[in-house]
């Protein structure tokens, strides 16, 4: 007898732990007497760590399934996706499962991550010691107790103190050195990675990168002659945008080896290397200001909560009086629970090692505090939503070569993070404010009200 095995519908591509095709014809195993179905042992365990049944199908490694209507498929490929959950409980355990390949979804996505106590901020889907109790006998019969697993190898390894320069450095290759061509695939021509500015549903997400390009550029107030200082300048998109466009000479800084490599390129290819200097540099490190104007899009996430004073001193320090700093930053939203770093989540370990969400008015108060001015907040959340779709559908329409150009790891990191990244902006778990601030002194040329930012006052 044999069972045909389907592709799954959300991992395009997607291959067995040992390496092998997953859509093939295999022989349905006979169990062996007093070993139980794993199906329903699966689903007691999702019951005891959501609290609630929830609304999943169920396909297991031994050919046993449980049937909802409509209703996405966790895909068990092998019992050690269940000895993970157990040795790392919460959502560290589950990413590394999926992150493996020995757990999968078939389905909508989306949908299987908005399961409640999936889609809030609960830390740790736990199970207690009477649950664990109760299971033992069948986990230990199917095979899932067990020495614990190594993780996987796209699982991040910084060591060092919290961001110290080294540390940092660690942190920023981890997420961003992972191959040029994969971001291109990803994010678009565009290169942009932050949150785009959509006039409408229909925008495209180049269009919408390119309007909040130019969104920036005029809060800025930018005219030509202007220096701008643009702190984590990924692959240079803001600093060819604002130079091509405005004709302000910029200086880039990241700590990235790849974005620096590739965003020098660009600007050769452009013809704007007498326009735009790119440095790998930390924003630390920067000496040679006083420069008119200051962005800083997607960088203030990385910085962390103790260092966010001498971050937004820093910055005070390179403007000359008047100058405008645009601080682009994705925030902890009021659903989002407590504010505390949680070194055992799935962003932590997997995508943004080291990362730290602070609530907007930590953001406002620390600049007010460096002697800013801050004169508007603009919440994007809404287009963060939108936009983290859009990559999704890069991602997924692109996903054998995602793979080719990474790995299968690494490619799961990124449509899992991305997918609950948009149900985050779309719940107000997370937001994404843009805070135009002036440093005193001198001539603002701040326009006396929005949306005008370009004129003068």
């Amino acid at each position: 007898m044999t069972e045909n095995v389907p592709v799954p519908g959300t991992s395009p591509g997607t291959v067995d732990p040992d390496g092998t095709a997953f859509a093939r014809t295999r022989p349905r195993r006979r169990r062996p007497r007093g070993i139980p179905a794993a199906a329903p042992v699966v689903n007691e365990l999702a019951v005891q760590l959501l609290g609630e049944p929830p609304r999943l199908s169920v396909r297991c490694w031994d050919g046993s399934a449980t049937t909802v209507a409509g209703a996405p498929t966790l895909v068990v490929r092998h019992p050690r996706a269940l000895r993970r959950m157990i040795y790392a409980p919460g959502e560290l355990g589950m990413g590394r499962a999926y992150v493996s390949g020995d757990l999968d979804l078939e389905g909508d996505v989306y949908e299987a991550l908005s399961l409640p106590n999936l889609a809030g901020d609960r830390r740790e889907l736990e199970l207690d010691r009477r649950s664990l109790a109760r299971l033992a006998g069948p986990l230990l019969r199917l095979g899932v107790l067990g020495p614990p697993p190594p993780p996987p190898p796209e699982e991040s390894r910084v060591r060092g103190v919290r961001h110290s320069l080294g540390r940092d450095r660690e942190a920023i290759t981890h997420h961003y050195d992972v191959g040029n061509d994969f971001y291109r695939l990803l994010l678009g021509p565009s290169m942009v990675y932050s949150c785009a500015y959509f006039a409408s549903g229909s925008s495209s997400l180049e269009e919408a990168q390119e309007a909040k390009l130019d969104l920036v550029c005029r809060k800025l107030g930018l005219r030509e002659g202007m220096r701008l200082l643009d702190v984590g300048c990924g692959w240079g998109s803001m600093a060819l945008h604002a130079a091509s466009r405005y004709g302000v000479s910029v200086t880039g800084v990241t700590i990235s080896q790849s974005q620096v490599d590739l965003a020098r390129k660009r600007v050769a290819e452009a013809g704007l290397t007498d326009k735009v200097e790119i440095r790998l540099q930390d924003y630390r490190r920067i000496d040679d200001g006083p420069y008119d104007a200051v962005s800083s899009i997607g960088m203030a996430e990385h910085v962390g909560r103790a260092q966010l004073p001498s971050y937004a001193a820093r910055l005070h320090a390179l403007l000359r009086p008047g100058g405008r700093l645009l601080n682009h930053a994705i925030t902890r939203g009021p659903a989002a629970g407590p504010d505390r770093p949680n070194p055992r989540s799935f962003l932590t370990r997997y995508v943004f090692p080291d990362g730290e969400l602070q609530p907007l008015d930590i953001h406002v108060r620390v600049l007010e505090s460096a002697g800013f001015e801050v004169h508007d907040v603009e919440a994007l959340r809404r287009h963060y939503a939108l936009t983290c779709r859009a990559w999704v559908i890069n991602l997924e329409q692109n996903w054998d070569e995602a793979v080719r150009l990474t790995s299968p790891g690494r490619a799961r990191v990124w449509r899992l993070y991305l997918a609950g990244s948009a149900l985050g902006f779309e719940g107000r778990r997370v937001g994404v404010n843009q805070v135009l601030a002036v440093k005193s002194g001198g001539d603002t040329r701040l326009p006396l009200r929005r949306p005008d930012w370009s004129a003068v006052g």
